[in-house]
């Protein structure tokens, strides 16, 4: 029997061999920026315990290999993207002036999606607007209603919805609902979900979790679908980044109301959306969408060109944050970006330093209070370099501004679901959509503005104002942004 010692000692030697292959993988792994590399080596070697066993847990960006595989068999039993949009006639062809088609030819290499013409959109006013008019769209449905939300809460809003979606169902409607397994707990634990299902609703768990001290083997837990959109009838589309739920949003009451912009679309990008839809729809449920696709698409008329943009933990690395950064460098006269999440890469920093650098008008606005409280800490690390460079920013009063939002000079506009943070930017999947309208631009900068009216600037002199505690505080806290 080997003394204490020795138990000791083979237990050293077991953590300082883990702690050497852990630090060997951090450096081989294909993809990882090499700030994530270093916070990663560093937290490994000083704390090994918490180092280890974090990096076993959200070191690595995997949803698991049976996943992955079924997503790309899915994908490749789908209609490519721009034979789908086939027959909607010639007001389909994308119209962008030569200045701004490298922005839609770098979006559409984030997962094939083409720019195209033809479509028509409204901004919502607020969260119950939006809600009013989806559960319209839902009643008028003829042929079917497909429904994706990271959060679907059995509040009012969240209620009413799904009550639209029973009454379709009952009148032959094919309804389709994925939520997120996790962000979506509360409704699939409810008689609400039952309700639905017993009404005809089909309905979908995204990235289910199963026994959660076995999803460590197969994958990350935290790596959730965090798209919210809905295609009613291949002809109408939303994105945007409210959740199904009132804006009081009662699991975080206290930072209400959460202040959402949700985009109403008409066209072919609700084809866009429909494939989309399908592909998550598809690698969770047996109900085969291909059918659908196949579809000749609905005649479309005159309206602007946009793209779908949705990033996932499947996609090529670092798409996202290279669809941001090109939107930035286009800049020539104005940026305003809106995010309750500002967590960016260096990149993405850098990018929007050189923006007002070079004279662009450049606005970055978030909420005063944020649900997170890591988020507000590290989001304020980045202040100071912001402002010297001349940037200015806004912290919203009114709620959680909750809005994912950037709109480029007076025609360019990116809505959607992700957030500039490392968690939208590598690790969720997300749906945005790129756009080209003046009109639609001028809507969002107009929003956007009402926003900043209710906010409080931060100034040069306030941020050189805070003790050295603070910008320690800040400062270590942002150190852990690459690898969360």
């Amino acid at each position: 029997m080997p003394s204490d010692w020795s138990w000791s000692t083979l237990a050293l030697v077991a953590v300082l061999l883990m702690q050497a292959a852990l630090v060997l993988r951090v450096f081989l792994k294909r993809g990882r920026e090499p700030s994530a590399r270093i916070t990663w080596a560093v937290i490994i070697v000083v704390a090994p315990i918490v180092g280890i066993a974090g990096y076993i847990l959200f070191g690595e960006i995997n949803i698991g290999r049976r996943r992955v595989e079924r997503l790309r068999r899915v994908l490749a039993s789908l209609p490519d993207p721009a034979q789908a949009l086939e027959g909607a006639g010639p007001d389909a062809a994308p119209r962008v002036p030569e200045r701004r088609e490298h922005i839609f030819r770098a979006a559409a290499t984030v997962n094939g999606y083409p720019p195209v013409g033809g479509n028509r959109a409204r901004l919502s006013t607020d969260s119950d607007e939006s809600i009013d008019a989806l559960v319209a769209d839902i009643d008028a449905a003829r042929d079917h209603v497909h429904l994706c939300f990271y959060i679907w809460l059995t509040d009012r809003n969240g209620t009413r919805v799904a009550q639209a979606a029973m009454r379709a169902a009952r009148r032959g409607v094919a309804c389709r609902v994925l939520v997120d397994d996790i962000g979506s707990r509360g409704l699939i634990g409810s008689p609400l979900w039952e309700e639905m299902a017993a009404a005809g609703v089909r309905l979908a768990r995204a990235l289910p979790v199963g026994w959660v001290l076995l999803r460590p083997l197969r994958g990350r837990i935290d790596l959730r679908n965090h798209r919210k959109l809905a295609v009613i009838d291949d002809r109408i589309a939303w994105c945007g980044s409210q959740n199904c739920a009132d804006a009081a949003f009662l699991p975080k009451a206290r930072f209400g109301p959460w202040v959402d912009v949700m985009m109403r679309i008409e066209g072919p990008l609700a084809r866009q959306h429909q494939h989309l839809f399908a592909s998550d729809w598809m690698a969770h449920a047996p109900d085969d969408m291909a059918a659908l696709l196949d579809r000749p698409p609905p005649p479309c008329g005159p309206g602007f060109t946009g793209q779908v943009v949705a990033g996932g933990p499947v996609s090529r690395v670092t798409p996202m944050p290279e669809i941001f950064t090109t939107l930035m460098f286009s800049a020539r006269r104005s940026l305003v970006i809106t995010t309750p999440y500002y967590i960016p890469d260096e990149p993405l920093q850098a990018a929007l330093i050189a923006c007002a650098h070079r004279g662009v008008e450049t606005i970055l606005t978030v909420p005063a209070v944020n649900d997170s409280w890591f988020v507000r800490v590290a989001s304020r690390s980045t202040y100071e370099a912001l402002l010297a460079a001349g940037v200015r920013i806004f912290e919203y009063n009114g709620g959680l501004l909750h809005a994912k939002a950037m709109s480029v000079d007076e025609d360019i506009a990116l809505i959607g679901s992700a957030n500039l943070d490392r968690r939208s930017l590598a690790l969720n999947f997300e749906n945005n959509v790129l756009l080209h309208d003046p009109e639609v631009t001028r809507d969002l900068r107009a929003r956007q503005e009402a926003w900043i009216a209710r906010s409080t600037e931060v100034l040069a002199s306030d941020v050189a104002a805070w003790s050295w505690r603070i910008r320690l505080r800040n400062n270590v806290v942002a150190l852990a942004g690459p690898i969360l």
